[in-house]
């Protein structure tokens, strides 16, 4: 989603992209990226084993995409002189502070996903020190898709109660907003190695999805909050994971706006905002 977001903001842009699927270019694979990266190119890592259940019985593979594949395209950079923007993660944080993370504050992934992306962290750090890491969180595009915001306009065009899990707080981000960042990070016009791109604000999930339900005229009342209990997963998510963008803010990076205004623009631009169809 983000990949490509951002690949078509660069073409409407009238900029240059290359945008690689995983069958163009296997960043597992350690030569691969040798073959495509050249002096002054700026690469953007939106590569990522995303399925966050499944890492936990698949970590291997999850490393493999997460952590061996960024440390990768650091070294092809490395070698001939390109720039790389890295993307990770909240999971990165354990969630047991009730106060928005900063770049700085203590990792401590819970989950296989969270480990394998800190690990990415680390092993681009350590090839390229001078690449950027930006951390992002809970990210959606709110339209036919399967992010969160989808799927919960989805149920919002139905009928009946929705149980949305109210006891994990993050950072809602709009894609659009998450590359306009990125492109700032591009541009650089941003310092620092580790920057965080989030709307500003906090939300639970049963906060985003009444949310949803509000902008796209349905009855909020609709959505019921139940905790992580009633929904259990093979992987443990970050009970609080807000991510602070003040220290981004000071190195240069443009601070997102408020969520629940990037929630609506993101609604409207795909034809959901206004109250829904009556049905028969």
């Amino acid at each position: 989603m983000v990949g490509r977001v951002l690949a078509d903001r660069v073409r409407g842009n009238g900029g240059e992209v290359l945008a690689l699927t995983s069958s163009d270019l296997d960043i597992t694979d350690s030569a691969a990226a040798g073959h495509v990266i050249e002096s002054g190119d700026v690469v953007v890592n939106c590569a990522a084993f995303t399925k966050v259940d499944a890492a936990e019985t698949d970590e291997l593979r999850a490393h493999a995409v997460n952590a061996v594949g960024p440390a990768n395209l650091a070294q092809a950079c490395g070698r001939v002189g390109a720039r790389l923007i890295h993307i990770s993660t909240d999971y990165v944080f354990s969630g047991s502070q009730r106060h928005p993370y900063e770049i700085d504050d203590q990792t401590g992934p819970t989950s296989a996903y969270g480990r394998t992306k800190l690990a990415g962290e680390v092993a681009v750090l350590a090839a390229l020190p001078d690449a950027h890491i930006v951390r992002t969180a809970w990210v959606y595009e709110g339209g036919d898709g399967s992010d969160f915001a989808a799927v919960m306009r989805a149920k919002a065009a139905g009928d009946g109660q929705v149980d949305v899990v109210a006891d994990q707080i993050g950072s809602p981000t709009y894609v659009g907003d998450l590359v306009g960042a990125l492109l700032e990070v591009a541009d650089g016009r941003v310092r620092g190695p580790v920057l965080h791109a989030v709307n500003v604000g906090a939300a639970s999930r049963y906060d985003m999805a009444r949310a949803v339900f509000e902008e796209v005229g349905a009855d909020p009342d609709r959505v019921r909050p139940v905790g992580s209990d009633r929904h259990p997963r093979p992987a443990p998510r970050p009970p609080y994971s807000v991510l602070s963008g003040e220290r981004s803010a000071a190195a240069g990076l443009t601070p997102l706006r408020p969520w629940r205004a990037a929630l609506r623009d993101a609604l409207e631009a795909h034809g959901s905002n206004g109250p829904l169809p009556s049905t028969p």
